[in-house]
């Protein structure tokens, strides 16, 4: 099954600082069939203007890891953790108990990221916050782990039955991830346009995948590629 949620079909909020699409209930935004996906719970689109961003606030019991596709994200928490993410590049923020952050876009230029949510296996534990470089050149042509709930992977470790991929494919090339029995995956595209199993995904599309052993994306122009995998 393979149930695509286009772009022009995803909630969406607007300030004078933030254009964000929820391709989950998220906010103001409820639809009752877009509730989740297996442990994936939110999967926000947002633009955020140049000098501005999210004022501390608080979280909890939730796995958050946010991909920066454009700019850059400064980040601030209550721990006294402060880090800049590029584009490319991934951070995680495990809020546990409960952890209060702030994300500001302190570059000169729009940033735009995804933000992801997956539901932790077990409550509570102590929060915490990391982020790492993946050069998009090591993501050419293959699936590689940004995060992770299986110490086995090499990526950033989140509490959760899940993994978060990330792919650049050339215009013509094809990658393939096995997705196991009774897994939920849930593709995001970036940049680009690709087939999904020979289902068409344009640009900031989301692609719901469930009952398939094998995930084929074969990209019909040059496309940057983000894949959760959860329980």
């Amino acid at each position: 099954m393979i149930d695509v949620r286009s772009f022009d079909s995803l909630g969406a909020f607007r300030t004078d600082w933030l254009n964000a699409k929820h391709h989950f209930s998220f906010g103001h935004y409820h639809d009752p069939k877009r509730m989740g996906w297996g442990a994936l719970r939110v999967w926000n689109d947002d633009e955020i203007q140049p000098q501005t961003g999210f004022p501390p606030h608080p979280h909890q019991e939730m796995e958050i890891i946010t991909y920066v596709r454009d700019g850059a994200i400064t980040h601030e928490d209550s721990l006294g953790n402060k880090g800049r993410t590029v584009a490319g590049d991934v951070q995680v923020m495990s809020a546990g108990t409960g952890i209060r952050h702030a994300e500001y876009n302190k570059e000169d230029e729009l940033t735009r990221i995804f933000q992801i949510w997956i539901l932790p296996d077990e409550r509570g534990g102590e929060p915490s916050w990391g982020s790492r470089e993946f050069p998009k050149g090591e993501r050419s042509g293959e699936f590689v782990v940004l995060a992770s709930g299986h110490e086995s992977d090499e990526a950033l470790m989140i509490r959760a039955d899940a993994r978060v991929l990330g792919a650049t494919v050339k215009a013509g090339e094809t990658v393939t991830y096995a997705l196991e029995a009774g897994r939920h995956a849930y593709l995001g595209l970036a940049k680009g346009a690709v087939e999904v199993n020979g289902v068409s995904v344009n640009a900031r599309d989301g692609a719901a995948i469930k009952d398939v052993e094998t995930i084929t994306v074969t990209a019909s122009g040059d496309a940057e590629i983000v894949l959760v995998d959860t329980r």
